[in-house]
């Protein structure tokens, strides 16, 4: 027995709580509904609990938040909540009704309706439209908010489902139109069907009017791979059939599948990213240089191009032509393309720009979009079949607004802004850097009072993961029950996210992980150096990658901070993999079943670091049952193990509905909000 597998082995045997990964066992849950009655009486119980709950609750569904949508076919398609409408709405409007004051919404579907009728409270998850009339959809809902959901055909002209239309249970399986009468299948059904991780391992074809397992397959991964996706692109009047396999979060294979049947291996760097097809040609970044066929060399956080259409007609690439060049400290955030122009998000020093794009018969030329500087700027929608596109601008300070162009960015207009939650006037958003561990500066926001004289209590978010960057963004809801209470805000641009592009993912993967939390630790240290707070002020705050974050900065540097929040998070990694879908994260964590991985993984796991005499902070664990991207057993294994090392300061909260990002009702949502805020408020004065 090798050395990783007995350390894999001793885990399992020593650890006295591994029956709570056991997710709706009769134990398990008894023990989830004691522990949330606790922390519901302690947090819920406060006297400022019940206003900080309705104004969280005011704010998610007001009436006046701002509509986000995307145009197709002369309408706006936008899926709206508030308090009437708990489910929700998924409605449409036209694009010209869209830029008036109160756009005159016609409903699709009314969840809350559907969901009375059916006995299950369905979450709406999405919905694939067929072209080119796009009356007809494919519609995804999820019965507990999960990433498993069910697929409907529905007819958006009628509002109503296709009887005897295409239908699937709820799973992790993708559709998408091939033509009218053909769904492309992404299949997870089955275990057969299913990779390692959960997630699709075969696509198919399935025709109207055959049952689901009689669809054909066409292509299909290894167990071993992470997933495998269908599609169609338009590129002008020509249609692709793309497949692809994603052998982890950042290496893939891409496919044509040609008229003969041939799936053929579309001849990029297995770890090209930011792909598009535009006027024949196919665009790509890359995670690290390459070179070309044609010797040209392909370096990160730049973009390239090459004739598409050559390669299909001869199966060689042609010459290759620089998009993008690389600049310092910019990166890549997202392409996105009209009928006519390809447009480039950037996020330079963690601010956004847009760059439109045009091909002629000269190549590419380039010119920025007119929009705002200093702050988050992204693509809102484009319309791949037309000429308009929308984008967002937002800061910390500043509510988000929806800036609007029919011809492609050349005339833009303010459709829609975001009502001010809080009075913005008294605060500052400063930008500073932090020198970790290892002499890398890192940079971070501060929002706090212009007239601050002293250090306040402060919450500092991070994640650090996955090359997801963290953007400055408005919140009403963390502007009025943490900024107006004379606190701060700390965000930081840790290493492991996306902020400057792979490199800065890069330098905390795998082995390299502890760089993110010598990073975490470096800005926290900094903001006390600033006399921003005091350790004893500051709290911190991460979510699922975030959530590993916060969970490691208690077991190692519990000294730096006053409390912390620990949202769906992993914790034992040492078998994350044995909780579905954790083998997907291999690429970024390592395999703890490899010696070297296990010694990394085992070097920094929160799960089995808490230590008995150590003088930690108070600590708010939360999680969802129906979390089916990132298992509950890792929170509730962590709280149970501090609660038993005599740490009483631990409060452990499970939403028994709704997934990992929380979907759905909005009550909920607004509860676990408020009682965040109460714990911060709490810990943070001295009262936990």
């Amino acid at each position: 027995m090798t050395q990783s597998s007995v350390q894999k082995q001793q885990a399992s045997t020593d650890d006295p709580f591994l029956w709570l990964e056991d997710r709706n066992s009769k134990q398990s849950l008894d023990w989830v509904h004691r522990q949330n009655a606790l922390t519901v009486a302690e947090l819920q119980g406060d006297p400022s609990y019940q206003d900080t709950f309705e104004t969280a609750l005011d704010l998610m569904t007001a009436e006046d938040n701002m509509p986000v949508g995307t145009a197709l076919a002369g309408y706006v398609y936008n899926f709206w909540q508030d308090k009437t409408n708990a489910l929700g709405l998924w409605r449409r409007a036209t694009v010209a009704s869209y830029k008036t004051d109160k756009p005159d919404w016609e409903t699709i579907i009314d969840f809350d309706e559907l969901s009375a009728k059916e006995g299950v409270k369905w979450v709406f998850g999405g919905a694939s439209r067929l072209y080119p009339d796009f009356d007809r959809c494919l519609l995804y809902m999820s019965p507990d908010g999960g990433d498993a959901s069910e697929m409907r055909e529905f007819d958006i002209a009628t509002k109503s489902f296709v009887e005897d239309g295409f239908r699937a249970p709820a799973s992790k399986s993708g559709f998408s139109w091939l033509d009218k009468d053909t769904v492309i299948v992404s299949a997870a059904f089955e275990e057969e069907d299913k990779t390692q991780s959960g997630y699709p391992r075969v696509i198919k074809l399935w025709r109207r009017g055959a049952k689901l397992e009689e669809a054909t397959p066409i292509f299909e991964g290894e167990k071993h791979d992470l997933a495998v996706g269908g599609g169609v692109e338009y590129d002008g009047d020509k249609r692709h059939m793309l497949l692809g396999k994603t052998l982890d979060f950042f290496t893939s294979h891409s496919f044509l599948r040609l008229a003969s049947g041939e799936n053929r291996r579309i001849p990029l760097p297995d770890d090209a990213t930011d792909t598009a097809i535009f006027k024949g040609q196919l665009i790509f970044g890359v995670r690290s240089s390459w070179t070309a066929p044609d010797g040209t060399r392909c370096l990160p956080d730049g973009l390239y191009s090459v004739d598409f259409d050559r390669w299909i007609d001869t199966g060689t690439f042609g010459p290759f032509e620089p998009v993008l060049e690389p600049a310092h400290r910019v990166s890549i955030a997202g392409l996105a393309r009209t009928q006519d122009r390809l447009f480039i998000n950037l996020m330079d020093n963690v601010r956004g720009k847009v760059i439109a794009c045009d091909r002629t018969a000269d190549g590419w030329s380039l010119k920025p979009v007119a929009l705002p500087d200093n702050g988050n700027v992204g693509i809102s929608h484009v319309e791949h079949f037309g000429s308009s596109v929308s984008f967002s601008f937002t800061d910390f300070l500043t509510p988000s607004s929806i800036i609007w162009s029919d011809d492609n960015a050349e005339a833009l207009a303010t459709v829609k802004s975001q009502p001010a939650r809080f009075d913005a006037s008294p605060y500052v958003s400063e930008q500073f850097e932090a020198r970790s561990k290892d002499g890398t500066m890192i940079p971070y926001f501060v929002v706090r009072r212009r007239d601050q004289k002293g250090p306040v209590p402060a919450l500092l978010y991070g994640y650090g993961g996955f090359e997801v960057p963290l953007l400055p963004g408005y919140a009403g809801i963390r502007g009025r029950l943490w900024l107006d209470k004379g606190n701060a805000y700390v965000q930081a641009s840790i290493r492991g996210g996306g902020e400057f592009g792979p490199a800065w993912h890069q330098a905390a993967l795998k082995g390299k992980r502890q760089n993110a939390f010598d990073d975490f630790a470096a800005v926290a240290e900094d903001v006390v150096r600033r006399g921003v707070t005091t350790a004893a002020q500051l709290g911190i705050q991460g979510g699922s990658n975030g959530g590993l974050l916060t969970g490691v900065s208690l077991t190692q540097r519990p000294d730096l901070f006053g409390a912390i929040i620990i949202d769906v998070p992993l914790l034992d990694m040492l078998r994350y993999t044995e909780l579905p879908p954790g083998a997907s994260w291999i690429a970024e964590y390592g395999d703890p079943s490899k010696p070297e991985a296990a010694a990394w993984l085992g070097a920094y796991s929160p799960y089995q670091h808490v230590a008995v005499n150590a003088a930690y902070p108070p600590v708010l664990l939360m999680t969802s049952t129906a979390d089916d991207r990132v298992h509950p057993g890792h929170a509730r294994k962590m709280a149970a193990r501090l609660q038993e090392a005599g740490h009483g300061g631990t409060l452990f909260f499970e939403e028994t509905e709704g997934g990992h990002g929380g979907r759905g009702d909005r009550r909920p949502q607004a509860a676990q909000t408020a009682m965040r805020y109460m714990f911060l408020q709490r810990a943070l004065a001295g009262m936990a």
